[in-house]
């Protein structure tokens, strides 16, 4: 009994979480010159909080930063040196789509039990998310945060008429962080990269859970995420950033 539990005491040991926040969106719609990333909430660039959170959560062993072209400088500068974050071990730079720049950051990641990806610009991932996602992995391969919808969803034909109402009940809307075994999103990934490569990607990868889906043959766990953590997408997003920091100060 001793030899066993031992042995479960060393595998938790061994299991090593890295978190993959991505921070290399142009932010069109955001209508600044700025970065939507680096703009300011209450004081700290939108970006800081998730790190902040990330450093926070003990069950998270490391960060790997993506970063757009050329900003890895200033992300060592801004987020390491000037607040001093200790988990982020690696700072890359992202590709051209969303999902090239999570191959990039699985790549940097190196052999670990369970990848968090997560994006820089959903600012108010806290803790108890993280907690649920974790809590989750060990009975499955992958989930993901959501939220189930409060609107009504109609499916729309090509003409701009109702094709179908959808069943409310059933549908989420599907947040950051999604969470999984390394070996399956990387072993996913690859075969992504395989398909593009070879020409035969015919599906817009829109986040992680669908290349899990369709290159990774894994049913996907949705977990209860906040309506508080909402994208930074538009200006109306920073007004409503703001108010959910003085609320929740």
């Amino acid at each position: 009994m001793v030899a066993e539990d031992s042995a479960c005491c060393e595998e938790v040991r061994n299991m090593r979480t890295v978190a993959i926040v991505l921070a290399g969106g142009k932010g069109s719609r955001m209508k600044s010159e700025i970065k939507k990333q680096y703009l300011l909430v209450d004081g700290k660039p939108v970006l800081w909080y998730s790190l902040d959170a990330m450093e926070r959560c003990g069950r998270v062993d490391e960060v790997v930063l993506v970063c757009g072209r050329g900003e890895q400088e200033q992300c060592r500068r801004e987020f390491v040196e000037r607040y001093g974050f200790q988990k982020i071990r690696g700072i890359v730079e992202g590709g051209k789509e969303r999902y090239h720049s999570v191959y990039e950051g699985l790549k940097a990641a190196g052999d670990c039990t369970y990848v968090l990806i997560h994006d820089g610009a959903r600012p108010f991932v806290d803790a108890a998310i993280l907690d649920r996602i974790l809590n989750a992995l060990p009975d499955c391969q992958a989930c993901v945060a959501g939220m189930p919808v409060k609107d009504t969803i109609k499916l729309g034909d090509p003409d701009g008429f109702v094709e179908q109402t959808l069943p409310r009940e059933r549908l989420w809307t599907i947040q950051t962080p999604q969470a999984f075994s390394c070996s399956l999103i990387r072993g996913a990934y690859e075969a992504l990269m395989r398909s593009e490569a070879e020409g035969t990607l015919q599906v817009r990868i829109t986040d992680d859970a669908m290349v899990a889906e369709q290159f990774g043959n894994v049913r996907v766990k949705l977990i209860e995420g906040s309506y508080d953590n909402i994208k930074i997408t538009t200006p109306e997003d920073l007004f409503l950033a703001e108010e959910i920091v003085r609320q929740r100060r």
